[in-house]
C-alpha cells in the first residue's frame, strides 16, 4: 500500500490531464492569493517602508557580501529551523507540520506530472515520501491543535472552538487527513473511495483557494521579515530599541511585581 502511487491508480477514472490541470489551478490560486494579500493588506509596502527607514537610521552601511551572509543565515536559522519559536514543543510541532506538508505537496506534484498512469511505473520511494509527509503533517498539526494552542493549553478553552485564524491549519489537516484515508480506501478497494476523494478535493481546494483569508501567505512573509530584522541589527538601526525582556531583567529594568499593602 505504501509503495503504490494513488494518483496513477486514479487515472483509471479521472484522466491525467484533469489531475494536472487541477494542480496547476491550485498553484495559480496560491500565487494570486498571495499577491492579493500583499496588495490588500499592504504587506509589501510595510516591508519596503521598514527597509527604507532602516537604511535611513543605519549607523553604518552593510556590504553586499554581508547581505548575502545574512540571507543565508536567515534561511538556515529562521526558515529551516524555525528559531523564532522559543517553546520547544511548539517549535517541534511546527517543523513536523512544515516539512511534512512540503514532502506531501512536492511528492504529489512529482507523481501527478511525472508518473500519472500505471504505464509509467512510480519509484517506490515517492509514494512512501507522500505517506511520510502526510503523517508528519498530521502529527504536528493535531499535536498543535489539541495540546499546544495558547487558548487551549494556557487558557483552558475547548480545542473545538474555531475562529477565522484557524482556517489554514484546519484546511491543511482536512486535506492531508482525507488524502490519507482516500489512499487507504483506494488500496482496499472500498466503495467509500469516491466519497472520501470528493472530501479530499474540497478540503484541498479550500486550503489553496483561501490564501487571502488564511495564514497561508505568512510562510512567504516571515522569511522577508526575519531578513529585514537581521539587516537592521547589522546596520545599527535597531540599536535605539529597548533590549528583550530577558536582557532588561539582567540590567534591573524589568517591571516590578505589584506590592501587597
Amino acid at each position: 500500500m505504501f509503495s503504490r502511487n494513488p494518483f496513477a491508480e486514479l487515472s483509471a477514472t479521472i484522466p491525467p490531464a484533469v489531475m494536472k490541470t487541477y494542480v496547476v489551478i491550485m498553484i495559480v490560486l496560491v500565487v494570486a492569493g498571495t499577491l492579493f494579500d500583499i496588495v490588500h493588506k499592504g504587506s509589501a509596502k510595510y516591508f519596503f517602508d521598514n527597509w527604507r527607514n532602516s537604511k535611513s537610521k543605519a549607523s553604518h552601511q552593510v556590504s553586499s557580501g554581508e547581505l548575502v551572509s545574512l540571507a543565508i543565515r536567515t534561511g538556515l536559522v529562521e526558515v529551516l529551523t524555525s528559531s523564532e519559536f522559543c517553546n520547544a514543543r511548539r517549535r517541534v510541532a511546527h517543523l513536523l507540520t512544515m516539512y511534512g506538508f512540503l514532502l506531501y505537496v512536492v511528492s504529489t506534484v512529482i507523481m501527478v506530472f511525472g508518473y500519472p498512469t500505471p504505464a509509467t511505473p512510480t519509484p517506490a520511494m515517492l509514494p512512501q515520501l507522500w505517506w511520510i509527509g502526510a503523517l508528519m503533517a498530521c502529527l504536528g498539526g493535531y499535536w498543535f491543535w489539541f495540546f499546544i494552542r495558547v487558548d487551549v493549553a494556557a487558557e483552558g478553552n475547548t480545542p473545538f472552538r474555531v475562529t477565522r485564524a484557524d482556517l489554514f491549519i484546519l484546511s491543511l489537516l482536512a486535506s492531508v487527513t482525507f488524502g490519507l484515508i482516500w489512499a487507504y480506501l483506494q488500496a482496499r478497494g472500498s466503495s467509500w473511495t469516491s466519497v472520501v476523494l470528493g472530501l479530499y478535493l474540497i478540503a484541498t481546494t479550500v486550503l489553496f483557494g483561501s490564501v487571502p483569508w488564511s495564514k497561508f501567505s505568512h510562510m512567504f512573509f516571515k522569511p522577508a521579515a526575519a531578513f529585514e530584522k537581521r539587516v537592521s541589527e547589522a546596520n545599527g538601526s535597531r540599536s535605539n530599541l529597548p533590549p528583550p525582556a530577558d536582557k532588561r531583567e539582567q540590567f534591573g529594568s524589568a517591571r516590578q511585581q505589584p506590592r501587597n499593602y
